[in-house]
Formats: C-alpha cells, structure tokens, sequence
C-alpha cells in the first residue's frame, strides 16, 4: 500500500503540568514513529477555552500531527488515544493534494506577514 498524509488533532487536558504534556506529546510521536509513520509537522497550539464542558475540563491542550504513514497505523494510534485518560478528544485525517496545497499557500502567507510586520519600524 501507498503513505498516505494524515493529519491527527488532539485535545489534552490542560490541568496537567507542561512537562506531562510534552511527555504525552512525545510518546505520540514515538508512536507515530515506531510504526512507521513520519512526522511531517507538528503544530502546538497550546491551552485554549473549551466552548463547552468536555470530561469535567473547562480548558484543553490543542496539538496537530501531520504525518505519513500506511492507513493500518491509524487504528493503533487512535487506540492509544481512547486508552490514555489524559486525551480528552482527537480526530484524524486523511489530506488530500488540495489540503496540502492549501496547507502550504497558508504557511507562505503567514511568513510573508510577519516580514512585513517586522520592517515596520516603532
């Protein structure tokens, strides 16, 4: 079979200290990995307000995984996920060419704004 790129976002209980997190954060990885996906990006989007109650937590820790892998390590990592208590919510999915590009088009733009922002002087 084919790689395919994936995109897995996962919300983690923010009660938690911030080297716990990177801890979770790295045995994804090491997950990802040891199965033989390769990890493309990953964006650490930090604590942000929950819109609603979710497992008793007002506030989550949001990280995305961008990655390549066959489609079978997808059902091992989600099964990591629903046994680790600390993992409140995630969801993964399939990129298509489209995503990707428009992925790129979006990192381009915001690299060019903050060149802009930073010639401005003060």
């Amino acid at each position: 079979m084919n790689k395919r790129v994936y995109e897995s976002a996962v919300l983690i209980n923010a009660a938690l200290d911030d080297e716990a997190i990177k801890m979770l954060i790295s045995k994804i990885k090491e997950t990802i990995s040891g199965n033989g996906g390769e990890i493309r990006e990953i964006e650490d989007w930090g604590r942000k307000r929950l819109a609603y109650q979710i497992k008793k937590s007002k506030i989550g820790y949001y990280v995305i995984f961008r990655f390549d892998s066959q489609p079978d390590l997808i059902t091992k990592l989600e099964r990591y996920y629903q046994l680790d208590e600390t993992i409140l919510r995630y969801l993964t999915i399939t990129l298509s060419n489209d995503a990707l590009e428009q992925i790129n088009i979006d990192k381009a733009q915001q690299t060019q704004l903050v060149e802009e922002v930073e010639e401005i002087p003060i």
